[in-house]
């Protein structure tokens, strides 16, 4: 499934057969692929999101490591969680890309 950027690219490309027998659209399409893989690892890489997974992931693992005896420890894996998702959503959503 193409994003709106992805469509907007093909939109603007006539699809013309390149050297390899691929047309131009899908072409463009597998750069514009390989360039966004690129910037995600980027992004990934970065200090800032590093940390906070880390830190995130070690909330959780502190979490069971101590045992599930009360409310307030299904309230902190739930905290952990949620600031887990939320790292990789906006590694995944970030306007960078």
């Amino acid at each position: 499934m193409l994003t709106s950027e992805q469509e907007a690219v093909a939109g603007r490309l006539h699809p013309v057969e390149g050297a390899e027998g691929m047309s131009t659209v899908e072409a463009k399409t597998q750069q514009f692929a390989s360039k966004n893989k690129q910037s995600l690892i980027t992004r990934a890489l970065r200090i800032e999101w590093l940390g906070q997974t880390v830190a995130s992931l070690c909330w959780i693992v502190s979490v069971f490591t101590y045992g599930i005896s009360s409310v307030g420890d299904w309230l902190q894996l739930a905290a952990a969680t949620a600031w887990l998702v939320a790292n990789i959503a906006a590694l995944l959503t970030s306007a960078d890309a």
